[in-house]
């Protein structure tokens, strides 16, 4: 199991380098500032991301986080992990299982899953599984994703 701090310096793992079963974690405490940030960057001001009193008498009690904020965040890790050597995140599913709140936690953990040379592209596709769990040990979200990963750093 790989840990990834953002304050380092990009991994640039490379295709060969990479095994199955092979995971890549990473923690992320939501702050408010996801919720506003993410309204402002994709322009989806529903109430339930950015109206604490409307949130709060909503089913879920509290303001949530945006789901494709929530996917981004978990998608991310992957990036870092092949920072420098990643021609493509080719593929990215999520699926949606509880709302991530402001105060949570989460760790996100990335298993490879499958492993496709194509020798043409200097590198091979990176296939994996992730999977979002909060601080109570509740799956917030699972995605699937697929990565063309070079052997060589990308000029």
């Amino acid at each position: 199991m790989t840990q990834h701090n953002a304050s380092l310096p990009a991994t640039g793992r490379r295709f060969s380098d990479t095994r199955l079963g092979e995971q890549f974690v990473r923690r992320e405490a939501i702050t408010a500032a996801h919720l506003t940030r993410g309204a402002e960057l994709i322009r989806d001001f529903n109430p339930l991301h950015v109206d604490e009193d409307f949130a709060r008498r909503s089913r879920y009690g509290s303001r949530i986080l945006h789901g494709v904020i929530t996917s981004a965040l978990i998608g991310a890790e992957l990036g870092m992990v092949y920072a420098g050597t990643a021609i493509g995140y080719l593929e990215h599913n999520a699926r949606f299982l509880a709302p991530v709140r402001i105060g949570d936690v989460l760790t996100i953990t990335w298993t490879v899953t499958g492993l496709v040379p194509k020798p043409r592209h200097g590198g091979g596709i990176v296939e994996a599984s992730a999977e979002a769990v909060n601080q109570d040990g509740v799956v917030v979200c699972t995605a699937t994703g697929r990565m063309l990963v070079g052997d060589q750093p990308v000029a």
